[in-house]
C-alpha cells in the first residue's frame, strides 16, 4: 500500500474500531474525523486520539473529508439490543443511522462512492420486527449504488475471553465484500477444551437466562436487562479461598475488549468509575476491527459455490451478502480466525476483584430456583452456599 489510508468514524465511542485499525496499519493510518456526542467518550478519544478533528454530533454533520477510504460507524444499539429498549431501527437513538447514509449520499452527490463503509451492531437486529433494521441497511446501501455483506462474529475468535456476538456489516461501491468477510473460515469453537476453572453469567437475568460462558464472560453490556448497569459475575469453582463469586474489575473489562488497562481512565467521575462501564460495554472489541482492516487490505477469496439464494420471512440469517435486490445466504460459522486463547483467570486480577454482592446474588438466586436454568455441575450449590454465607444473618455471627 502506498500513501496514508483515510479513515472516518462516526459513533466512535471510545476508539474500537480505530484502535484496531491502527495496530494494523501504523503510520500509514489517517484518521481524518471522529464523531461522537457522549462526553465521557470524547473525553477518552480526545486523550487516545488527540491529534484528530472530533466532531460533537452527527446530526449536525453535513460533509465529510475528501478522498476517504473507510467510513466506519458502530452506530447505537440501544434500541435493538436485547437489553436496551427494543424500539428498533426507527427509534430514536439507533435510528441516528440514517445520517450515516446521509453522508454517503452527499459523496455520491460529488461524483464519488466510497470504497469501504464498515457497519458494526448487536444480532439482535437480525430477528427484532422480522429483521427490518437490516432490512433498512440494505435498502439504504443498495439505493446508493452499494454492494453489501455481513456476518455474525464472535469475539473468542481474536483471543479474548468473552463471548460477544456482533454483527460486522462491509459494503463498497468498488470492491467485494465478500473477499473480506468471507474469505476466513476457522470453524466453531471447541469449548470443552477451555479450562473450567472460571464460568461467567450474569446475575441480573435468572428468568430467562444466565448468559452462561465457559472460561469467558458473557457479553459486556452498558446497562442490564433490567437497566442496572452491571458486569457479569464470574464463579470460581476451584478457588481455595473467599470469594468464589466475584465481578471482574473495570480494567479487567478494558482488556476483554482488547483494550490496555485504564484506556477509559480521562472519564473518570467522582463516583467510582462513573460511566466506564458504559463505555466499555459499548465499545468495538479491538481485535475484531483488527481483522477487519487487514481483510480490507489485503482481501482474500470466496467462491460462493453454497451460498443459497434467501427470502426473508421472519428475519436474517447470520451471514449473507447481497445486491442488486437479491440476498444470498452463507453458510459459515462465526469464528473466522481462531487466535490464540486466553484464559479467563490468566485477564482477571482476582485479588482485585470485589464479590458479588449478597443483594445480587439472593436476587439472582431467587430467580433462579424458579426454572430449570444454571444446571452446570456443583454451580447451583455453590451458590446457594454462597448466598449462605453471605447473608447478614451469617455476617453479624461472624463479627
Amino acid at each position: 500500500m502506498s500513501g496514508s489510508f483515510r479513515v472516518a468514524g462516526l459513533f466512535a465511542g471510545i476508539g474500537g474500531i480505530e484502535l484496531g485499525f491502527h495496530e494494523v496499519l501504523g503510520d500509514k493510518l489517517d484518521t481524518v474525523l471522529l464523531c461522537e456526542n457522549w462526553e465521557p467518550a470524547q473525553k477518552v478519544l480526545k486523550a487516545r486520539f488527540p491529534d484528530v478533528e472530533l466532531h460533537p454530533d452527527v446530526q449536525e454533520l453535513r460533509d465529510l473529508p475528501d478522498n476517504l477510504d473507510v467510513l466506519a460507524a458502530g452506530f447505537p444499539c440501544t434500541d435493538l439490543s436485547q437489553a436496551g429498549r427494543t424500539a428498533g431501527i426507527r427509534g430514536a437513538q439507533s435510528g441516528l443511522v440514517a445520517h450515516v447514509f446521509e453522508m454517503l449520499a452527499v459523496i455520491k452527490n460529488r461524483g464519488r462512492r466510497l470504497p469501504w463503509v464498515l457497519i458494526e451492531n448487536v444480532p439482535n437486529m437480525l430477528t427484532l420486527d422480522r429483521g427490518e433494521a437490516m432490512a433498512y441497511l440494505v435498502q439504504e446501501l443498495e439505493a446508493l449504488g452499494y454492494r453489501w455483506a455481513y456476518r455474525v462474529v464472535d469475539s473468542r475468535f481474536t483471543g479474548v475471553p468473552q463471548r460477544r456476538r456482533r454483527v460486522i456489516m462491509v459494503a463498497s461501491a468498488t470492491e467485494d465484500p465478500r473477499a473480506v468477510l468471507f474469505a476466513d473460515e476457522a470453524g466453531t469453537l471447541d469449548e470443552d477444551k477451555l479450562a473450567s476453572n472460571a464460568f461467567g453469567f450474569y446475575w441480573t437475568e435468572g428468568n430467562s437466562g444466565v448468559g452462561w460462558a465457559r472460561d469467558a464472560i458473557p457479553t459486556l453490556k452498558g446497562g442490564s436487562g433490567v437497566g442496572i448497569p452491571s458486569a457479569p459475575a464470574v464463579w470460581l469453582p476451584e478457588w481455595s479461598t473467599e470469594p468464589t463469586i466475584v465481578v471482574p474489575t473495570i480494567e479487567d473489562a478494558e482488556v476483554l475488549q482488547g483494550f490496555k488497562r485504564g484506556w477509559t481512565d480521562p472519564a473518570i467521575e467522582e463516583r467510582r468509575n462513573g460511566p466506564r462501564w458504559k463505555l466499555v460495554g459499548n465499545a468495538v472489541t479491538v481485535g475484531v476491527s483488527k481483522w477487519v482492516a487487514e481483510r480490507l487490505l489485503k482481501p482474500g477469496s470466496y467462491d460462493g459455490l453454497d451460498d443459497t439464494l434467501f427470502q426473508r420471512k421472519a428475519g436474517w440469517p447470520t451471514a449473507a451478502w447481497g445486491e442488486n435486490g437479491k440476498v444470498h445466504r452463507v453458510f459459515i460459522s462465526e469464528f473466522p480466525r481462531q487466535e490464540k486463547y486466553t484464559s479467563l483467570l490468566k485477564v482477571l486480577t482476582v485479588d482485585e476483584c470485589p464479590p458479588l454482592s449478597y443483594r445480587a446474588a439472593n436476587g439472582f438466586w431467587t430467580r433462579l430456583q424458579k426454572t430449570n436454568l444454571g444446571q452446570y455441575p456443583g454451580f447451583r450449590r455453590a451458590l446457594e452456599d454462597y448466598v449462605d454465607a453471605a447473608s447478614p444473618e451469617k455476617q453479624r455471627i461472624t463479627v
